[in-house]
Formats: C-alpha cells, sequence, structure tokens
C-alpha cells in the first residue's frame, strides 16, 4: 500500500519532467536550422548583388602580347628561341624510341605486285602465318621431314624448308614457261580465285577455280573436245587457216598443274599422275606429300600465304615467258613445234616431207614417232631424205588453246 501511494504521488512528476527535454531538443533545433537557412539567403542576396554591381570582364587572350603588355619583341622571340631549343633536346634524347610501322601490311599489294622468287624471305613467309601447321592429332606422319617443332598442340612447319621447295617449284615453272609449255592453276577453295587468276595471267597460262571435272585428262576428248584452239608462232602472234586441220586433234594437256589445296583436288592429281603430268601442290601438315611431284611445304588455311605461293609462281612464270620471247627474237625456237600441221600452201613440201619420212630407216621412224628425235636433227634427217636445204616454217608453229 506504501508503494502505491508514493508511485501515485510521485509518477506525473517524472513523466513531465522526462518529456520536456526531447520537446525542448526539437524546437531548439528547428529554430536553429531557421536562422541558419536565413543566413543562407541572405549571403545569396548579397553575392547576387555584388555581380550585379561589378562589370564584365573580357575572356582572358592566350596571346602573350595580351596577358604580357609590357613584353617587348625581343623578348618573345627569345622565349620562343628557347622553346624550340628545348624542343629539340627533347627530340634527341627521345625521338629514336618507339617502333616504326611505316612498312605494315597492305592487302592489295600481294595481287597487284607480288613478290618474285628473289623476294621470298623468312619474314616474308612468317608474316603471311605459312608456318602454322594443324593439331598434332590429324597429322600426316609423312610430312614429319618438315615439321620445326610443336606449340600448344599444333605443329609448326619449317620456314627454311618451306622457302627452299617455293624457290625450287618456282625454278620449275621459269623452265616450263620458258619452253612454251601450258600451266594450269588450280585454286578452288573461297577466296582463292583472284590469286589463281593473278598467277595465270603473269604466266600466260591458264586457271580452274571452281569444282575440277572428273576426267578432264583422261577422258578429255568427249568433255573439252568442243574446246577452241588456234595455231601461234615463236612470238605468240596468231596463224589462220588451220581450221580444217584443228579439226578432230587431241584435245590439250596441260604440261604443269600447280594446285593450291590438293585436298579437294585428289581427282585432278590423280589424273595427272596417270599421264605423267607433273605437279606442284602446297601440303599442309594433315596432307600426303607423295600426292604431288614438287611439294611445297605450308598453311594452305591461310589466305595471305597463298597469295605469296601463287604470286611467286606466276612472277617465275612471267621471267620464263620473257626469256622465251626474247629467244624468239633473236630467231631461236626453244619449243618442240606441233606435229601434223602444215602450212596453207604448203601442201606439196607436206607431201615430199611425208615421202622423205617414208625413205627413213624403221628405227629412225619409231624415234620419230616416239618424239625422241630432236627437232633440229629431225629437220636435217628429212632436207637430207627431200635432198634440199633450209628449216621449214612449219617447225615454229604451235597449238595453244
Amino acid at each position: 500500500m506504501i508503494i502505491r501511494q508514493h508511485l501515485a504521488r510521485t509518477g506525473s512528476r517524472a513523466l513531465v519532467r522526462s518529456s520536456s527535454h526531447p520537446l525542448r531538443r526539437f524546437l531548439s533545433a528547428e529554430t536553429d536550422a531557421r536562422h541558419v537557412s536565413a543566413d543562407d539567403s541572405i549571403k545569396q542576396l548579397h553575392t547576387l548583388d555584388t555581380q550585379l554591381d561589378t562589370p564584365s570582364l573580357p575572356p582572358a587572350s592566350t596571346n602573350d602580347s595580351h596577358t604580357h603588355p609590357s613584353a617587348t619583341p625581343a623578348q618573345l622571340s627569345a622565349q620562343v628561341a628557347e622553346q624550340y631549343h628545348q624542343f629539340k633536346k627533347q627530340q634527341q634524347l627521345i625521338g629514336k624510341l618507339g617502333s616504326d610501322i611505316t612498312p605494315h601490311y597492305q592487302p592489295h599489294t600481294l595481287l597487284n605486285n607480288p613478290p618474285s622468287p628473289a623476294d621470298v624471305t623468312l619474314e616474308l613467309l612468317l608474316a603471311s602465318e605459312a608456318h602454322q601447321g594443324h593439331a598434332t592429332s590429324i597429322w600426316n606422319p609423312a610430312n614429319a621431314r618438315y615439321i620445326h617443332g610443336i606449340r600448344q598442340g599444333t605443329h609448326i612447319i619449317s620456314l627454311e624448308v618451306t622457302a627452299a621447295h617455293l624457290r625450287r617449284a618456282a625454278k620449275v615453272v621459269q623452265e616450263v614457261s620458258r619452253r612454251a609449255g601450258m600451266v594450269l592453276f588450280v585454286g578452288t577453295r573461297d577466296g582463292q580465285d583472284r590469286a589463281v587468276v593473278r598467277a595465270a595471267e603473269l604466266a600466260k597460262g591458264y586457271h580452274l577455280f571452281e569444282r575440277w571435272i572428273p576426267g578432264s585428262i583422261t577422258n578429255g576428248q568427249q568433255i573439252l573436245g568442243r574446246c577452241k584452239t588456234k595455231v601461234v608462232n615463236e612470238k605468240d602472234v596468231e596463224i589462220d587457216g588451220f581450221d580444217e586441220q584443228l579439226w578432230g586433234r587431241p584435245v590439250l594437256r596441260p604440261d604443269l598443274v600447280v594446285c593450291l589445296n590438293p585436298l579437294e583436288n585428289y581427282v585432278l592429281l590423280h589424273e595427272c599422275a596417270l599421264n605423267n603430268i607433273p605437279t606442284i601442290g602446297v601440303i599442309d601438315t594433315n596432307a600426303d606429300p607423295t600426292w604431288v611431284t614438287y611439294p611445297i611445304p605450308a598453311n594452305d588455311d591461310s589466305l595471305r600465304c597463298i597469295q605469296v605461293i601463287a604470286g611467286v609462281l606466276g612472277r617465275a612464270g612471267e621471267l620464263g615467258q620473257k626469256a622465251r620471247l626474247a629467244a624468239a627474237e633473236r630467231g631461236e625456237v626453244v619449243y618442240s613445234p606441233a606435229k601434223g600441221l602444215v602450212l596453207p600452201g604448203d601442201e606439196d613440201k607436206a607431201a615430199a616431207d611425208t615421202s622423205a619420212r617414208e625413205q627413213l630407216s624403221p628405227d629412225e621412224q619409231q624415234k620419230l614417232d616416239e618424239g625422241i628425235v630432236d627437232p633440229d636433227d629431225l629437220a636435217t634427217m628429212l632436207d637430207e631424205a627431200a635432198h634440199h636445204e633450209g628449216k621449214a616454217k612449219s617447225d615454229r608453229i604451235k597449238v595453244v588453246s
């Protein structure tokens, strides 16, 4: 009872005291915030008044004559000379730092101006990614002599071997072109058509960038029998009057085939092997180098590598054609003439040659049929048999497509 009476007397006073303190704090904080906001507004008004009263100044000029009106022209020239001297000093110190990137890669140069066999370097082959092979799991063990090593599960082709084989193939193309041989460039993958056409233009050969028709060599009379052919002399000038004689002649076959993707053209390489036609091919680490006569170990998936190889072989063919035409200007014929053709108006002489051939011995006739006799020796034999001198004009003609 005593405790209840004490709480009833003092409880109301304690509640009043405890509730009055937060109210006083709230009122004092609200009045302080109002005083601070009023002071801020007054300061903003004073700032606006000063801005309105102060006139606007013109923007500062970057010229030294405005910032330093007291500077004389002599002082300005001295400052310029000092700055130039400091610039040249820094240029001497750090001018040789960094790298020179002026000879950068330009894709069109490999087509417009392809490299020659003398320009083949390891740097060029490395830049064209000719060293990149395939994964070690799909390699052909016959390519072991062409592989330099393995990096991250991929075979690396030796660029020294690639350069040597490329130069050898270029010599073959050059010699075949010098002897007026027919060179066929084949590349049937996407993007290889321009490189193939450009190489054929340089070597004055033929190109194929679509699917090879099986049997074009082994059964060429049925597939290519309707192709138009013509007769030219040693200077590649067309000679008319052979239309009747060209009818029914066997179709032309290439003397050399350059295949840029042998994996997709195995039928072509097989037909060339059956007919003893030499071949040149780009052999990657997953291909068989025995498919071609002159392999070039390189990356057949790189378009830039294919353009380099095709350009080098095309330039080699161009050198051979220039050498042949230069020999023709001197009156030299470096190829075997076409057989079974008679110049218009020389039918009587052809009959005399036929009768003279009949007077040859059987061994000489067999050599003549097999093509073992040299053209000069053949002309001498026929002249002696027919009892007349001079070299026939028919010994200078050839058949082209």
